[in-house]
């Protein structure tokens, strides 16, 4: 420790307090008046870096929560693996047919558990330890977005993405990854090009396994 250091005044105990205080307001009150005023807005919970979250822009959180619910069908389920933008978006209302389908975010962020039995904890290291009411193949189209973009990231999410699915399969990610994706669940890429909140280094791509107008929109 240098001279100067030993003139450094401490602060209080009280000032302290009083501080960690306002740093906690000023970083969660926003997330928490989102919430309350609508919880289901696309970016009400705000995304944290740290976890690799970017969120869709409404447009595209819109149109993928069309395809999900056109997909699933009259009263299908439908899980969102890392996605809960999408999941959001099934939940305000405003896409045709979202009330006759049932939706799911599966979310390493425990923020989204003020969804309630919506949500279900998922840690993608452990691609199988789900809850037991999750029964396999149980959801007619699984739709996910792994957080990194990395071999062994999608490699473990395409585990959850095939003991949840039917068979539909609607993954966002890297570019860099349509092969890997190609190999791991027989997707092709899609012509439609996704668009997040913030602009990402990486080009970012839709990729599905079965017939559909995001192939060639």
């Amino acid at each position: 420790m240098s001279d100067s250091d030993d003139d450094v005044p401490a602060l209080s105990a009280h000032t302290l307090a009083a501080l960690q205080e306002f740093y906690h307001d000023t970083r969660t009150r926003p997330d928490q008046d989102r919430m309350e005023s609508d919880p289901f807005a696309v970016g009400a919970v705000e995304e944290d870096w740290r976890m690799s979250q970017f969120w869709y822009s409404d447009e595209t959180a819109a149109l993928l929560a069309e395809e999900v619910v056109r997909e699933a069908g009259e009263g299908g389920r439908i899980a969102c693996v890392s996605a809960p933008s999408v999941y959001q978006k099934l939940k305000q209302g405003v896409v045709d047919g979202s009330d006759r389908v049932s939706a799911f975010v599966l979310e390493y962020d425990r923020r989204f558990a003020t969804y309630a039995d919506d949500f279900i904890f998922y840690d993608y290291n452990e691609p199988l330890s789900l809850p037991s009411s999750l029964a396999p193949q149980s959801f007619d189209i699984v739709l996910a977005d792994p957080p990194y973009l990395s071999e062994e990231c999608l490699s473990k999410v395409a585990k959850t993405i095939k003991y949840l699915s039917k068979g539909k399969v609607l993954l966002c990610t890297g570019a860099i990854m349509e092969n890997v994706a190609k190999e791991l669940l027989d997707v092709k890429m899609c012509s439609f090009l996704p668009k997040h909140n913030r602009n990402l280094s990486n080009e970012f791509r839709c990729f599905i396994n079965y017939p559909s107008s995001l192939l060639w929109s």
